[in-house]
């Protein structure tokens, strides 16, 4: 189920840094276990305002929270990464208890352990994740499949095997868990984010879930009609192309486009017709045209 975190501090989408630290402040006290022992659903209210505080007290994930929305942010940001370098300070007062976050989230929130006077408090430091930009096919992109990258980590070469989801678009980020920094303090290793960049395609573009390839076709052709072969993925596939189609307009091959996956349905390929000009005739060929020129073709 999406979170509206604003909705969630009962905040404006643009409220500022201060407005939010009062409204999490406010409702945390009141929320809080130690003001609600055993109490379920004060300490869920509890874990939801100060995931929703996380995010938007820190001005990085915010912006990414805005841009991308509940589902695109949670595909990039993990519970860890959400709570990780969040300053409580001194919300709280003299309420806390030792391990009161890591108690709550499982561990979670990872790298610390609550306490009310002192905010958090490092106990088992996750490792630093890493970040590396890599160039995939425009088909790999389109398909999917297995792409093999070389990477330096911790001073030695090692050749990664990465799993590229169908689909998937420039600026998208991939998380290879563990092949990060190491933990300074012997928790977790930190994760490398492959930063997707998708090279371009001599025959096809995309748009979206869709594919687009240009097919020229000679003005005659195009005057009496005519059928043409169009690359697809896979095989060629021949279409009609009726008489009078004007330059720019597409013939749509339904499911020919981007690979259906379990979230999202296949894309349509568009064969985007272009007239082809020769660019030297024959004698016969402009006797011919000059005659149709003279009927007002």
């Amino acid at each position: 189920m999406a979170k509206d975190y604003y909705a969630i501090l009962g905040v404006a989408r643009d409220a500022d840094a201060n407005t939010i630290k009062k409204a999490y402040r406010k409702l945390a006290q009141k929320y809080h276990p130690d003001r609600n022992p055993g109490d379920k659903q004060a300490e869920e209210k509890f874990k939801k305002i100060s995931e929703a505080y996380a995010v938007l007290s820190d001005k990085e994930k915010r912006s990414n929270y805005d841009h991308f929305g509940d589902s695109g942010f949670h595909q990039r940001y993990s519970q860890e990464d959400i709570f990780r370098n969040v300053d409580f300070g001194d919300l709280f007062g003299s309420f806390g208890g030792e391990d009161l976050f890591s108690q709550l989230f499982g561990g979670r929130g990872g790298r610390s352990s609550f306490n009310g006077h002192a905010g958090f408090r490092q106990q088992s430091l996750r490792g630093q994740d890493y970040s590396m930009q890599i160039h995939i096919p425009f088909r790999l992109a389109v398909t999917g499949g297995e792409r093999r990258i070389d990477y330096r980590h911790e001073g030695r070469s090692e050749q990664l095997k990465v799993r590229i989801p169908a689909g998937i678009e420039s600026g998208s980020k991939l998380r290879v868990a563990g092949k990060g920094g190491p933990s300074p303090t012997g928790g977790k290793a930190g994760d490398l984010i492959l930063q997707i960049e998708v090279d371009s395609d001599p025959i096809f573009s995309r748009e979206g879930n869709d594919l687009l390839v240009h097919i020229a076709i000679p003005f005659s052709r195009i005057c009496l009609g005519t059928s043409v072969e169009v690359p697809t993925l896979d095989q060629p596939k021949r279409v009609k192309v009726p008489a009078g189609m004007q330059p720019g307009q597409k013939i749509r091959l339904r499911g020919f486009g981007v690979p259906a996956t379990s979230k999202k349905t296949a894309g349509d390929l568009y064969a985007v017709i272009d007239v082809e000009v020769p660019k030297k005739l024959e004698k016969e060929q402009q006797e011919l045209l000059q005659k149709l020129q003279e009927t007002g073709l």
